[in-house]
């Protein structure tokens, strides 16, 4: 049985004006600095470039700043209260949600979509060793293009103007990066998996990886004991 948590949003959202067609922030919570689950809370801090103040996930160099949920997912299978671990519960599916689209909440904060969260070992333990009936809803990851307060209530605007795109795959949002990599430097394994957005686990897998990448983007990465002179790149800049 699924160990239910404690409900962190209200039966009803504050009375805020219904000009926005999009969706609204149902729910809000932290996840801090050791704490094993999120930690409910009725407002949060967008920091510009960074991430929610406070978040243990908060990083300029990653593209998991924070995560959106949809209620929809929570509806139609009946999950128990944060069981997705998001930062943001907002009534609309982000399954539609697309890579690169900007997000504007409440008044102020933009966040810029990163791309689909996969299911983790953790969401197959507590859904009974399987995450097909989940499927893509797990979940939009997403940085702070704009920092600002956001409160439980407030509006979400789908705006028109759009960011590059980054793929659902790892692999290729492997290979972008190393696109991106400056002439003349190198880039670890380690800062490879962080900018691409993916555990240090899968560093295992680089070099199969990197060998179907082809020669001119495997060079760009390297061991963290390898002895190549270039400069290391640590991905900054990579999101502008």
């Amino acid at each position: 049985m699924i160990a239910r948590l404690p409900i962190c949003w209200p039966t009803c959202a504050p009375a805020v004006p219904s000009a926005d067609p999009h969706g609204r922030v149902v729910g809000l919570a932290l996840r801090l600095a050791q704490a094993p689950a999120p930690r409910c809370v009725d407002r949060a801090i967008a920091i510009t470039g960074h991430g929610l103040e406070g978040d243990r996930h908060a990083d300029p160099r990653s593209p998991r700043q924070l995560l959106l949920a949809g209620t929809p997912a929570y509806d139609d299978l009946r999950l128990p209260p944060l069981l997705l671990r998001e930062n943001l519960l907002l009534d609309l599916d982000t399954a539609t949600l697309e890579s690169g689209l900007l997000l504007r909440v409440g008044h102020d904060t933009i966040l810029r979509l990163s791309f689909q969260c996969e299911a983790c070992g953790y969401l197959a333990e507590r859904l009974g060793g399987s995450t097909r009936a989940l499927g893509p809803r797990r979940g939009m990851l997403a940085r702070v293009e704009q920092g600002g307060e956001m409160r439980i209530g407030d509006a979400v605007v789908i705006l028109h103007e759009r960011r590059p795109a980054m793929p659902d795959d790892w692999r290729d949002r492997v290979a972008m990066v190393l696109d991106a990599v400056p002439p003349g430097m190198v880039i670890t394994y380690a800062d490879l998996a962080h900018v691409a957005g993916i555990q240090s686990t899968y560093c295992r897998a680089f070099p199969r990886v990197l060998a179907k990448l082809g020669p001119h983007r495997a060079t760009r990465a390297v061991t963290a004991r390898s002895t190549d002179p270039a400069p290391r790149w640590d991905g900054a800049g990579f999101f502008g």
